[in-house]
């Protein structure tokens, strides 16, 4: 099932708003999304997460063109290793997922999409310079016919950056800057095997190597490694019976080096086949059929460095459109090798009121399977000791309504949401592993409430839009607010378009945060303002400058880990028609 069939808070990001943000990663573009947070140790090659309404950055499933990506040592995909150069379009559905997505989908599910061919041949040029020592170059070429269609893309992104670990007069503080490179590139290419059969193939790399401090006088390199690959073959065997059939792998692998000798790579691997029915012009059943295959490899790993698991997963949906209102029913059972069964469901309704209002309820449940780092490594439970068991998946179960009204000049929405979440993993006192200095353990649980507010508006010749987030992550054993989160946090844009210019202007805004659980170390608030314009000089090519945290404010969303400066880019790009 697409997401955008779903009843649910769905964002959806076009290659326009992409190209506005003008450089970085994902998740430089999702901070300006409702319900979505960021922290980041430093720049933009260093370590990124992003917590979707409170969850944890692991509660998150990331897709590239349908290929999961994941680490079994880590939790959760390396954001900062996929470039926006590469993505023609993302889906974010927040909100439990599971039924639909299996384990992960706690908070909620990132679609990436590259870029596709369709019709003539489309070449498309950058190159791009700053300060801090940024630049980028990037090139794609897209094309293809009925028969045939092609996409692919190469991009190099770089910056000397800045000193990312403030804290002074430790043994590993170092007053340089800390650079990083990141290399990346996508291909897609596609033939009609006939007027009903489809046959894709998708590929997809980006590595990055990123500078911190290691002692006073050297830095060593965190190297991240983000590779994806899918084969797709789709069919339409009558007007109501269509099928998808895809295999896909993912490989994440990470490396530090040369003081600090670490490596840890990930390997998933799926097979998966949908069909999608018609019972009439109201009514669809979707089923599903997975095979999910993991494997870690990682000294820490007590069976001989590497572990390995599957999990066989079926599933079923029914969708009902009947004027006004909608019904979709979601269900899903994945049997896992290490843990047992997970049963997850479903309940989403719409009702249309007239005059532009619509409103939209849903409840479900969802779970994440314990990591193959957390379960077989020096950490994990020692089940020779009497009395101690094995790591349980984290569990969680949502509701949430939402009501929203448009018409041709506004739209206005509104999400509350209240998310359960059990048997967090946590990394806790020793005693019930090999490890002498902490073991992982099912020890936590949290509530996850909020409300987001989202408008847009068409004022003369200026869009505005923006949301404000009304978020209360609570540790439910402590009562303390979950770390790096904030209370309240929103974002507001202006677009407007002058002959040819266009110009844009976001503001982001995040309220204080606790960088520990005990609630006592604080991180300030902090408002940005981010600008950007492009000026069209020929049919062919095309200007644009992005000034990003326009009046130098200092802030941290990491106790320590200092964040960019004001950084600008002045970006060239040459489009040439055929």
């Amino acid at each position: 099932m697409r997401l955008a069939d779903v009843l649910g808070d769905l964002t959806l990001i076009s290659r326009a708003d992409i190209e506005k943000q003008g450089y970085g990663s994902l998740p430089d573009l999702l901070r300006n999304v409702a319900g979505i947070e960021m922290t980041r140790n430093g720049s933009a090659g260093a370590n990124t997460s992003l917590f979707v309404r409170g969850a944890e950055t692991r509660h998150t499933v990331v897709l590239i063109d349908g290929v999961r990506i994941d680490s079994q040592s880590t939790g959760g995909a390396d954001w900062q290793n996929i470039p926006l150069s590469q993505i023609d379009r993302v889906e974010v559905l927040k909100g439990p997922a599971s039924a639909l997505y299996g384990s992960d989908a706690i908070g909620g599910v990132v679609q990436i999409f590259t870029r596709r061919g369709n019709g003539r041949t489309q070449v498309e040029l950058g190159i791009g310079a700053g300060n801090l020592g940024t630049s980028r170059a990037d090139a794609s070429i897209t094309g293809g016919t009925r028969q045939f269609d092609y996409a692919a893309t190469l991009a190099v992104d770089r910056g000397t950056g800045f000193n990312n670990y403030v804290r002074t007069g430790t043994s590993s503080s170092n007053p340089d800057k800390d650079g990083w490179r990141n290399y990346s590139g996508s291909l897609r290419l596609g033939g009609q095997l006939s007027a009903d059969h489809r046959l894709e193939a998708v590929a997809f790399k980006s590595r990055t190597n990123s500078a911190y401090d290691a002692s006073k006088t050297a830095d060593d390199r965190n190297i991240t490694t983000t590779e994806a690959g899918r084969l797709a073959w789709t069919g339409q065997w009558s007007t109501a019976l269509s099928t998808e059939l895809s295999l896909s792998e993912s490989r994440s692998e990470l490396e530090t080096k040369p003081t600090s000798l670490y490596l840890t790579q990930t390997r998933l691997r799926t097979a998966t086949l949908q069909s999608f029915y018609r019972l009439d012009e109201h009514q669809q059943i979707n089923a599903l059929l997975e095979r999910r295959e993991d494997r870690l490899v990682n000294g820490s790993l007590v069976r001989q460095g590497k572990d390995t698991r599957s999990d066989n997963a079926v599933g079923l949906s029914y969708l009902l459109t009947a004027g006004a209102a909608s019904l979709q029913v979601h269900g899903r059972h994945d049997d896992d090798q290490q843990f047992g069964g997970a049963n997850t469901g479903t309940l989403a309704a719409g009702y249309r009121l007239g005059a532009g209002w619509r409103a939209t309820a849903s409840a479900g449940n969802a779970f994440r399977a314990p990591t193959l780092y957390q379960r077989g490594s020096i950490y994990g439970p020692d089940l020779s000791q009497p009395g101690v068991e094995a790591l349980r998946p984290e569990r969680a179960h949502s509701g949430e309504l939402g009501l929203h009204w448009s018409d041709d000049r506004y739209d206005l929405g509104i999400t509350t949401y209240r998310n359960k979440v059990r048997d967090l993993i946590a990394f806790g006192a020793a005693g019930t592993c090999p490890s002498s200095t902490g073991c992982y353990g099912n020890v936590s649980r949290a509530t996850l409430r909020g409300t987001s507010l989202k408008a847009g508006a068409q004022l003369g010749m200026v869009h505005l839009s923006g949301h404000l987030d009304f978020s209360d992550p609570t540790d439910d054993s402590t009562g303390n607010t979950l770390i790096r989160r904030a209370r309240r946090f929103g974002s507001l844009r202006a677009d407007t378009q002058l002959a040819a210019w266009t110009l844009g202007a976001t503001l982001q805004a995040s309220g204080k945060r606790w960088n520990d659980a005990t609630n006592k170390t604080r991180l300030g608030g902090y408002g940005l303002v981010n600008l950007d314009v492009q000026r069209s000089i020929t049919r062919d090519w095309r200007v644009q400058l992005n000034i990003d945290n326009a009046f130098n404010r200092s802030y941290q969303t990491t106790t320590y880990y200092a964040q960019a400066p004001r950084t600008w880019m002045l970006t060239l790009r040459y489009a040439p028609s055929f």
